[in-house]
């Protein structure tokens, strides 16, 4: 017990409140200063009876100067609402971080609506796997860091067999066609062009303008985390008449990426933005909107919408390039992006709807729903569920966090998994294992209500960054 790390439930135990406070005693405690637990806990405790005291202190004075503080910096927070109902999918397997925080973004001023999809888990502002409706308001920790994540699925008039007869050089041709890892990008010389990077908003402001090389050294690229390129075999049980596909089983190729360093950049500089103009109470404080009556709020809105341009760039250059070294016909695109704001009618009115990793599922609406490297994704059809305001879940969704998967499971069993599936994997930490995910089966039993299933893809080779880094 003596060297058990303080964490804020103690804090929370001793009296302190979940503010800005709680953060600055935690942030101390990490540096534990030669006191043993008992002592901090003892400090922590008399500095918030009487901060004073400790105004001056050495090593204490930021804490103390933080309560000081915490009411003049209450009186000036937005204040919240009472806790709104939102929908939940698949309750039994969300944990309940990711429930609390649907919570509190539902207490915002400015939330109308809240759904909560099956693959949900706790991420940051509002979790992922959380959708959103706001009135004239957009949250860029709402859209996510990866703004405009996508999923796009080529299907080629290719056999099922050709996987196997030329799996050496489809390897090859993933290999040539992108790059992964987070900083990565193409020299000028190797650089696609697209109409992308003549869009006018890359002169709004001096952060696009200096942004524009980058984009356009990245563009076509894959970054890291959980981002892939891959051919598998489509499964059509039927025919889908609106595809024009005929039921049986063709090569595909499904890539999953967002905007890179574009938009991981954008999310930073505005989620900055939205904190100092809208200013929210301690455990909040992530979810600061702008109001897109603002010039601040339209300038995000024009560049979240041009960060999810640059994404389907991105994979239109990914697929073009496949296509082109394949030589086959391409029968059916399929694409669908989350980490994303859509200005939609729901229950009447015009809405804000935030899917931070969530899909867009309105009625007749086609996505792709992926599982992991060794398991199924699927093909769906939205059926426009108003409860879960026209959504579905992106993915599977995390069972465990990177860090747990990497210490906790074994190489020899994901190379068992691989093996038993005849999947070939190219890249990849143990922290995109398929045992750090939830089980996609269970996923889509639970969303039956939101999607139709038209096709299963099942992955045969893989690839994905060789350093596990996440994206940039």
């Amino acid at each position: 017990m003596e060297n058990k790390r303080i964490n804020g439930n103690d804090l929370l135990a001793l009296g302190y409140a979940e503010n800005s406070a709680l953060g600055v005693a935690l942030q101390i405690n990490k540096k534990r200063l030669g006191f043993t637990r008992e002592q901090m806990l003892a400090h922590f405790s008399a500095i918030l009876a009487n901060p004073e005291a400790y105004a001056e202190d050495a090593v204490f004075k930021t804490l103390a100067q933080e309560l000081l503080k915490q009411d003049e910096l209450e009186a000036s927070y937005i204040a919240l609402k009472e806790e709104g109902h939102y929908e939940i999918y698949g309750e039994e397997h969300i944990e309940e971080g990711a429930k609390q925080q649907m919570q509190v973004a539902m207490t915002l001023r400015v939330s109308v609506a809240g759904a909560l999809m099956p693959d949900a888990h706790q991420g940051y502002g509002l979790p992922i796997g959380g959708v959103l409706a706001t009135g004239n308001a957009v949250i860029p920790y709402g859209v996510g860091v990866d703004i405009g994540c996508r999923m796009a699925l080529s299907i080629f008039d290719l056999p099922a067999a050709y996987l196997t007869e030329h799996s050496d050089a489809l390897k090859k041709v993933i290999m040539q066609t992108t790059k992964f890892g987070a900083g990565q990008g193409f020299q000028k010389g190797d650089r696609a062009s697209h109409a992308v990077l003549e869009q006018d908003t890359f002169a709004m402001n001096d952060l696009l303008r200096s942004l524009k090389d980058k984009a356009w050294a990245q563009l076509g690229t894959s970054g890291g985390g959980n981002h892939f390129v891959e051919f598998g075999v489509i499964a059509f049980d039927q025919a889908d008449a609106e595809l024009g596909i005929e039921a049986g089983e063709y090569v595909a190729l499904l890539t999953h990426s967002g905007s890179r360093g574009l938009g991981a950049t954008l999310a930073d500089h505005y989620t900055k933005l939205a904190k100092q103009l809208c200013k929210l109470p301690y455990k909040a404080q992530h979810l600061a909107y702008l109001d897109l009556g603002t010039a601040e709020g339209q300038e995000y809105w024009m560049a979240m919408n041009l960060a999810g341009d640059y994404t389907s760039a991105c994979h239109e250059v990914i697929h073009e390039k496949v296509r082109h070294q394949l030589g086959a016909e391409r029968l059916a695109k399929v694409e669908n992006h989350h980490n994303f704001a859509w200005k939609e009618m729901w229950n009447g009115q015009e809405l804000i709807v935030h899917r931070k990793g969530a899909t867009p599922a309105a009625k007749g609406v086609m996505g792709i729903i992926p599982g992991s490297m060794a398991s199924p994704g699927f093909l769906v059809r939205g059926k426009g569920q108003m409860e879960s305001i026209n959504s579905a879940s992106h993915g599977a969704g995390r069972l465990m966090s990177r860090t747990k998967a990497i210490k906790t499971l074994a190489p020899s069993d994901l190379k068992a998994i691989l093996n038993d599936q005849g999947i070939t994997l190219m890249g990849a930490g143990m922290d995109e294992a398929p045992m750090a995910y939830k089980d996609i089966h269970t996923v889509m039993a639970a969303q039956q209500d939101l999607v139709d299933v038209l096709a299963t893809f099942s992955p045969k080779i893989v690839r994905m960054a060789d350093d596990g880094s996440r994206e940039d």
